[in-house]
């Protein structure tokens, strides 16, 4: 059907009574009447209403209604404030006002007042849908976009179902969703950006509203997509590309970053609903220190409070709770306690102090009437924190001393959706009241997306002041965009299905491009049992996930790594391994992630987004820069088929390398992950250790991998303080060249804050069909290397590797 049929038929419908956004009631923006020019952008003039077009960045564009011809206060729980607005050009014409910087064009049309944003070629790369200008409709407002017929959208956080979000309807109210599904909508978190990749073009888009929005990818229409709330206001952001990697970048930047986590967090961590009396907690961890399998975390779920009453210990289950933390630690392995944010409502009994002190400290949240909310949670009738009064995250943050002072390493803030048993919607009332600083107040409409936000800001923060010079460690269900300043997150109460470890990898893609990369799922699934085969699977997965957490619900049969037969143990061992080998890799892509913003758990369309075959990709993904990751997700009855993106790939596994023109198809057993690297790639690895406490024994091993952009990196720290912030850090550059003959690699100390655990490197060059004829270090000859005729691969053994150095090999 052609656009200009489309059209009709939107006229059409209206005209005949059928449903119509023009027939319901909304209140559009007119023609243009005044233009106000400003060193940012303008201020148009519509009727009683005022649209603000700004350049918030260099490529930013803000956008703000004003229906009434005021803005509200300019306050955002998301954005990073502070930013030098640029100096735009503006062109005023009779049909149209032109805003550009050196980045984006703005074109808007006066009559009536239509959006369209451009490259500076000109190419529109978002428009305005001409029937549907921006409107609103009493406290709702709704925007309305042309939607281009190949043009795929991605992002808006942890939604289940396909990777694209194209021809799909989305809510975004932060909602306890246990045992969610393909089709449940709304789930955990609320994050109203995305992006549009069109052909290898990209926009993002940031509609920075806290109520309940919903966004609508051609259900609606299938010409047009649209997005709007409930209430506040029309204020979203739009982003220049072409790039979608740097548009995930300039929403990070503006949003904030993921900090550089504890070391510890990357390593595999092991929890499950409850770990109880401490004789288990013992037992789990001595089982895994006898075993050799490597382990950095167990957690601890509600079973250890007294009551269930956050802050508490149950001293019949822990009667040496403190001895216990202490043991653990010695062993290397850190804990994470949970400490929901409902305390529970205890006014007769003069000992627990959260209550007491935050009841004496005004700290709780307000119903309409000015009483006390009260409601049902864990431990029975509770108050919940107004966490939107920095008073009150202040006063919460001390909550944590007593266990900041036994050694515990982490918290995990469940439940702060906010969550609220034995009421249909799972939530608090809509009409109680959230106090801010300024003395003003707000209905629970516009908090509840970000009142998870705020409780692990206060987490965080409080964290910061008892340990200021350690990296806290938070793990959130709930999040509005920006929470990646404060917490870690995983993907919620999933199932023990293989649908569900299907769905894992687009949710946590998702998340990535969303802004929040330091995500991962409760692997083996949090609700029922997995089959034997599927726990190894998921295991094998996700130790290519950013947060590596083994969890599961009470009920359920154990699902530590040792379960099922020696042979699912010994595979699953292995790959735990794995993640342990690559940490060296991992932590530097981890760094890398909290500067840019780039998640470390990418879709391939993210590196190659002209490769259009690979938008609707949610198996595979890249791990990193250089690692392609191609998991078996299914029963595997049938083959199927390997995809690589442009270039070369080597198996990470066997002397074998691919391209893309090659058809492959493979039936991988189950000890076999498909793993391939890129020709170009230089990956540092380390031998395995039983935790990160444990200094590794031998050389760092450097596997390079010749091709085009040959090139990696090394990144290492202390790994828990923030030291690295002045400059005790390490980074090494690594590079390789390529001739008919010969391959020479070079390594050069970039900053040398930081002396690391090893001396010693063994560069192992890969491709090499036969012995080399010479080896050198610098200008010397040397014998000390080998060759590998299994792995093609030449070891070259550097001994005195903290410094700068190069090495040749001539075939």
């Amino acid at each position: 059907m052609s656009r200009i049929v489309g059209l009709l038929v939107i006229v059409t419908l209206c005209a005949t009574g059928a449903t119509c956004t023009r027939a319901q009631g909304w209140q559009h923006v007119g023609n243009v009447q005044d233009v106000e020019k400003r060193n940012d952008g303008v201020v148009l003039k519509t009727g009683a209403a005022k649209i603000e077009i700004t350049f918030f960045r260099p490529g930013i564009v803000r956008v703000r209604v004003g229906p009434s011809g005021t803005f509200p206060q300019n306050a955002s729980w998301a954005v990073i404030q502070g930013a030098k607005s640029p100096v735009v050009m503006i062109k005023d014409s009779k049909e149209e006002v032109l805003i550009a910087d050196n980045e984006a064009v703005v074109r808007v049309k006066k009559n009536p007042l239509l959006i369209n944003f451009e490259d500076l070629q000109g190419n529109t790369t978002l428009a305005d849908e001409p029937s549907l200008p921006m409107a609103w409709n009493g406290e709702r407002v709704r925007v309305w976009k042309q939607m281009p017929l190949l043009e795929n959208y991605y992002g808006l956080g942890d939604h289940p179902g396909t990777l694209n979000r194209r021809n799909r309807a989305f809510t975004l109210w932060n909602t306890d969703s246990y045992a969610f599904q393909e089709s449940t909508d709304p789930i955990y978190k609320s994050i109203p950006f995305f992006i549009g990749l069109r052909q290898g073009t990209a926009y993002g888009v940031f509609f920075d509203n806290a109520y309940r929005t919903n966004f609508d990818f051609g259900l609606e229409s299938p010409f047009y997509y649209t997005f709007g709330s409930e209430g506040g206001e029309i204020n979203y952001y739009y982003f220049a590309g072409p790039d979608p990697k740097k548009i995930v970048q300039r929403f990070v930047d503006m949003v904030g970053h993921t900090p550089l986590p504890p070391y510890w967090s990357l390593g595999f961590q092991q929890s499950r609903y409850s770990y109880y009396p401490e004789a288990r907690v013992y037992e789990v961890a001595k089982t895994f220190r006898e075993k050799k399998i490597p382990l950095d975390a167990l957690y601890l779920d509600i079973d250890y409070q007294q009551g269930y009453a956050p802050f508490t210990v149950n001293r019949a289950y822990f009667p040496h709770f403190e001895q216990m933390i202490g043991d653990l630690s010695k062993q290397g392995i850190h804990t994470v306690l949970i400490t929901d944010l409902h305390i529970k409502h205890d006014p007769d009994n003069h000992g627990y102090f959260p209550y007491e002190s935050g009841a004496k400290a005004d700290a709780f949240v307000k119903k309409a009437d000015g009483s006390l909310y009260v409601a049902p949670v864990w431990p029975g009738p509770a108050v919940f924190p107004d966490f939107t009064l920095s008073r009150v995250r202040e006063w919460w943050g001390t909550l944590y001393k007593d266990f900041v002072g036994m050694g515990v390493s982490g918290f995990w803030n469940d439940m702060n959706e906010p969550a609220v048993f034995e009421t249909p919607t799972k939530t608090m009332p809509l009409n109680n009241r959230h106090r801010l600083d300024d003395g003003t107040t707000l209905p629970h409409p516009a908090v509840h997306n970000v009142f998870g936000m705020q409780n692990v800001r206060a987490t965080h923060d409080g964290l910061l002041k008892l340990r200021p010079n350690e990296r806290p460690f938070v793990l959130t269900r709930a999040a509005y965009a920006g929470t990646q300043r404060y917490a870690a997150t995983w993907t919620g109460d999933n199932i023990s299905t293989w649908n569900h470890i299907r769905m894992s990898t687009p949710i946590m893609l998702n998340m990535g491009l969303s802004g929040y990369p330091l995500v991962g799922s409760d692997i083996g699934g949090f609700a029922g049992s997995p089959p034997a085969d599927l726990l190894t699977r998921w295991l094998e997965l996700g130790v290519f996930n950013p947060i590596y957490r083994d969890h599961t619900g009470k009920g359920s049969q154990n699902q530590e790594p040792w379960e099922n037969t020696p042979d699912q143990e010994a595979t699953r061992k292995q790959y735990i391994e794995l993640r342990y080998r690559l940490l060296p890799y991992i932590y530097t892509a981890m760094e890398e992630t909290s500067r840019t913003g780039t998640p470390l758990m990418r879709p391939i369309f993210l590196e190659y987004p002209q490769l259009t075959d690979f938008y609707t990709d949610e198996r595979d993904f890249l791990f990193g820069r250089d690692l392609l990751v191609e998991p078996v997700v299914t029963e595997m009855i049938d083959a199927e088929e390997l995809k690589f993106p442009t270039g070369t790939w080597y198996d990470f596994r066997s002397p074998a390398k691919f391209t893309e023109k090659e058809q492959v198809t493979t039936r991988p057993r189950l000890d076999e992950v498909p793993l391939f690297v890129r020709a170009g790639a230089i990956v540092p690895m380390q031998p395995v250790i039983q935790s990160t406490s444990e200094i590794p024994v031998g050389s760092l091993e450097l596997r390079i991998y010749p091709g085009d952009d040959c090139r990696g990196s090394l990144y290492q720290d202390d790994g828990h303080t923030l030291n690295y912030e002045s400059g005790e850090f390490l980074r090494v550059t690594y590079s390789c060249a390529v001739s008919a003959e010969t391959v020479t690699v070079s390594s050069k100390v970039e900053t040398a804050g930081y002396t690391p655990w090893w001396s010693e490197v063994d560069a192992k060059i890969f491709g090499a069909s036969s012995a080399p004829k010479e080896v050198r270090i610098g200008d010397q000859k040397v014998s000390d290397w080998q060759y590998d005729d299994a792995e093609k691969a030449v070891v070259i053994h550097i001994k005195d590797a903290r410094k700068d150095w190069s090495a040749m090999v001539r075939y």
